[in-house]
């Protein structure tokens, strides 16, 4: 395959701290020789592991892209052991939209990795991450939030890897991070995740679901700081600090498909359960109201397995297939 067009003046092997960008030729109606400047850094400090933190995924997902900016600004490169890269808006169109996809090709870069040097720029910048910060790190950090679509609890996530020494290493990363929740999630077969690409590769990979309806969440800001730099003090790259007082968090798992329930028509969908409440296989989720026909009964979704409601559609308009509940169940190990 051929080489990244992306180039950048960050040095990964240099010492201490570097801010800058990396940056992907663009040839818009507007600017025929730019570029897409995607805001990076590089913390490094001698010999130790090297973390990849990533935000911006989607574009209006903001508290990763918050925290990791005050941690460039924040972090003593003498304090660190190891390196830390930055990338906090990776996806910098959509992020600058606010818009889960790129406004450059209507693309979700969460759909696209392992990403195509000769794609559209969503796929040269996921070919970017793929096959040049991926070979650098251990552990790839990428937080996520509920986005403008999602009210959920916050939460950490990892896919479960098929390897058993990787999956335990995971297992402890995440315990670390010490959300108030710990899931395990089943991504319905999809590969394209820069999660799944990333495991592909060996990393110890930790995602994270912060934040609700498209609004910057304050517990999902201090969910997302303290949980970064609890891993980072696991990993050692930040000293251990004094014994802090744990959180209690919940190992729950996404078991398959039948953890979602999709909206069966279109309409005003409307919930029947808050979030956190335990519900039963075959009982109603919400139904989808037709406000248009106020004479239509409204059309019942149903849960397809008993479960706890993590998360729900946060905006009431439903088109049928959209995702409007999920649930989690106890982590088995297996």
């Amino acid at each position: 395959m051929s080489a990244s067009p992306i180039f950048t003046d960050l040095d990964y092997e240099r010492e201490g701290r570097q801010v800058g960008f990396l940056n992907l030729p663009y040839s818009p109606h507007s600017d025929a020789w730019g570029v897409i400047p995607v805001p990076a850094a590089v913390i490094r400090n001698g010999d130790g592991p090297t973390v990849l933190l990533m935000g911006g995924n989607h574009g209006d997902e903001y508290e990763g892209p918050i925290v990791l900016g005050r941690l460039i600004r924040d972090l003593d490169p003498r304090t660190i052991r190891g390196r830390l890269i930055f990338v906090p808006a990776i996806n910098l169109p959509a992020v600058r939209a606010g818009n889960r996809v790129s406004p450059a090709d209507g693309k979700n870069m969460n759909r696209t990795f392992p990403g195509d040097p000769l794609g559209s720029p969503t796929e040269q910048i996921s070919h970017y991450v793929d096959s040049v910060l991926f070979p650098l790190a251990d552990v790839f950090m990428d937080l996520h939030s509920g986005g403008s679509s999602l009210d959920l609890i916050p939460s950490v996530m990892m896919q479960r890897p098929d390897d058993a020494a990787l999956r335990r290493r995971t297992l402890d990363a995440v315990l670390a991070f010490n959300a108030p929740l710990t899931v395990v999630m089943d991504t319905m077969g999809e590969r394209r995740t820069s999660s799944a690409a990333a495991l592909a590769r060996g990393l110890v990979v930790i995602g994270s679901e912060l934040g609700s309806a498209g609004a910057v969440s304050l517990e999902g800001l201090e969910v997302c700081e303290r949980g970064v730099r609890n891993v980072l003090h696991h990993l050692g790259v930040l000293p251990a600090d004094p014994p802090a007082e744990r959180q209690p968090t919940q190992l729950m798992q996404i078991a398959g498909a039948d953890s979602y329930v999709f909206a069966p028509a279109d309409g005003l969908f409307e919930p029947f359960h808050r979030l956190g409440t335990w519900v039963e296989k075959g009982q109603p989720a919400g139904q989808v109201n037709f406000l248009d026909d106020p004479g239509r009964p409204p059309l019942v979704a149903h849960f397809r397995r008993s479960g706890y409601l993590f998360c729900r559609r946060a905006p009431g308009r439903v088109e049928r297939g959209n995702g409007v509940c999920v649930l989690l169940n106890p982590y088995e190990e297996g």
